[in-house]
């Protein structure tokens, strides 16, 4: 395909580790670069989360009513909504993972975390066959990180999942969907969509951090198209530009 060709010389030209998994859902026909492997996972890590929260949803382990408090010592450091929010404010479990996608919700996640555990999360991983991707710690726990005890993506795997909840197959058709119709209502938009046509819906998350800019997701163009594009030690600006670019020439070269 001569314009993935083109993809990746755009990906080549970057100074850092950048990933690219692209998998058309009519045809079944799947692109790939560096998407087998690990990456620092910012925010990406969410979804795992948020799909976990559907699993204890499923089996009635997690009651979507479920109220939390949100104390002074949860607040974390932006995105989100939650930390400029009075002390002792009440929430549910639904607020909490809604919040945690479509405004990055850094302690709504933490808030998650803490009720499900990272071993909850990571056996659920397991059962997806993601091996690679890891939810290691909370988020902002500075000690952990110089220990160099992270979380991580697997690109693929990350593009596997969305591909299952748009097939109605991660966990059932009704969470599946339930999960979509969140990350369609994703407030973060200055990468994939950027130069998209206008209107043209997509459910996706981003994740950034020092360094790091991810956006992985479903665009439904006429060939609806999972889009996974990660890149860790690249200056961010440019790479940003370079996922709105790859994302329009896919949908372009799909349709």
């Amino acid at each position: 395909m001569e314009q993935f060709d083109r993809l990746i010389e755009q990906l080549e030209a970057f100074r850092g580790k950048t990933a690219l998994y692209a998998q058309n859902l009519v045809t079944g026909q799947i692109l790939r670069y560096h998407a087998g492997e690990r990456f620092l996972a910012a925010s990406v890590i969410k979804i795992p989360i948020l799909a976990t929260c559907f699993e204890q949803i499923e089996r009635g382990a997690m009651d979507p009513n479920e109220k939390f408090t949100v104390h002074p010592v949860d607040k974390m450091p932006s995105c989100g909504a939650l930390s400029y929010m009075h002390d002792g404010l009440q929430v549910t479990a639904e607020d909490l993972y809604t919040l945690m996608i479509i405004l990055s919700d850094n302690t709504a996640t933490n808030l998650l975390i803490d009720r499900l555990g990272t071993a909850a999360v990571n056996a659920f991983l397991d059962g997806q066959g993601m091996v690679g991707t890891r939810l290691n710690r909370r988020l902002f726990e500075p000690e952990l990180a110089r220990k160099g005890v992270e979380n991580v993506i697997v690109p693929e795997e990350i593009g596997r999942m969305l591909a299952s909840m748009e097939a109605g197959t991660l966990i059932s058709p009704g969470a599946s969907q339930a999960m979509l119709d969140i990350l369609k209502n994703q407030r973060l938009n200055g990468k994939i969509p950027v130069l998209l046509p206008p209107g043209t819906p997509i459910a996706h998350k981003t994740g950034e951090d020092s360094g790091i800019t991810h956006d992985v997701g479903i665009v439904y163009g006429p060939q609806p198209f999972v889009l996974c594009l990660c890149a860790n030690g690249v200056e961010v600006g440019p790479f940003e530009r370079a996922m709105q670019q790859i994302a329009r020439e896919l949908y372009d070269a799909w349709q």
